[in-house]
């Protein structure tokens, strides 16, 4: 057992420790005992004496008994049972498959969230993936069409890379709302997670797309999927970038447009909630409020186990006590 194993070392049963407070009373037994048995005659003088060497035999005796305590301070060490422990934990969770599908149609580069509203969506998603450990999490993203960006992962780190990527115009330009919630539920049309969910995030009106929303909601339905829908834009009117006829973007006022009760007829129809979004603390709330609703199941067991450590202490002292008992009958014999 090496030096980093004693500093993690605990005793099962520290009482014994206590014998310890023997150990004085057998150092004063011993110097008493040794002042009994002197020899003593009557000289003279010791002038004669003087300078008369010490037999080594003599000078080494003690050590007799310094093994007979040092076998008595690790039988009492052994006794309390010297043992390190290793701890494992078994974690098993019940996931949920999560697929978010995004709008990237050029209203989402509008400034009523800061700094537009496709950046703060980008945000507060990044923030969700990070909550949810040990769920699988897909991304899709639409506008005039739609395309899966990363398929249902349980690597993260892949999933945010591929999320910190999305922008504008990387589709046909439009908002396919329908095509969006299609392609979601074709991710998780083979899931076998006790939870399917989409968030289905935009802010406008479906106006293009070869998958009508209300077909998609049947779709939805049919795979007892769960759809959480947002509508993100203030109430009114919102600075929107508008493109020249020479091709250049200004920031003009534009109405806000959400489909309000198409998103909440997919939410209340997939036993989902709708929410809307109308500045970055709204929005980071509604992700949060939705992380509360689906929670995740993760049961850890905890296993200890324990090595005993009392073994070598125990040779230890068997060697001391063999050692002085070899040394008092031999080296050290006494003649009668």
């Amino acid at each position: 057992m090496n030096l980093d194993t004693w500093k993690t070392i605990q005793f099962a049963q520290p009482e014994f420790f206590w014998l310890l407070l023997l150990i004085p009373v057998m150092i004063w037994w011993f110097l008493s005992r040794r002042r009994t048995h002197q020899a003593a005659m009557n000289v003279s003088s010791l002038q004669g004496l003087k300078g008369l060497p010490v037999s080594w035999k003599v000078r080494l005796r003690p050590l007799l008994f310094v093994l007979r305590m040092i076998a008595f301070a690790a039988l009492v060490t052994a006794l309390a049972r010297p043992q390190t422990s290793n701890t494992s934990e078994n974690i098993n969770s019940e996931g949920i498959d999560i697929v978010m599908s995004i709008d990237i149609s050029g209203s989402m580069l509008a400034e009523d969230l800061k700094p537009n509203r496709m950046e703060a969506a980008k945000k507060v998603a990044q923030n969700f993936i990070d909550s949810r450990i040990s769920d699988r999490i897909g991304l899709v993203i639409f506008s005039g069409e739609s395309f899966t960006q990363c398929p249902i992962t349980t690597d993260h780190a892949v999933l945010k890379t591929q999320l910190s990527q999305i922008r504008s115009g990387m589709l046909a330009d439009g908002t396919a709302i329908g095509m969006g919630l299609a392609t979601a539920v074709d991710r998780l049309r083979s899931s076998k997670a006790k939870s399917k969910i989409i968030i289905l995030l935009t802010d406008g009106v479906n106006n293009i797309g070869a998958v009508d929303p209300l077909t998609a909601l049947e779709i939805a339905k049919a795979f007892k999927v769960r759809v959480y829908t947002i509508g993100v834009g203030t109430y009114g009117k919102a600075p929107s970038p508008a493109t020249m006829p020479d091709g250049s973007l200004v920031m003009q006022m534009q109405d806000v447009q959400i489909d309000e009760p198409l998103m909440k007829q997919i939410a209340k129809e997939t036993g989902g909630q709708y929410f809307r979004a109308t500045d970055n603390r709204s929005l980071e709330n509604i992700y949060q409020e939705i992380d509360k609703l689906e929670r995740t199941k993760v049961e850890i067991t905890s296993y200890k186990r324990f090595a005993e450590h009392f073994f070598p202490l125990a040779i230890l002292a068997l060697a001391c006590i063999l050692l002085e008992t070899v040394l008092r009958y031999t080296i050290f014999r006494r003649l009668p």
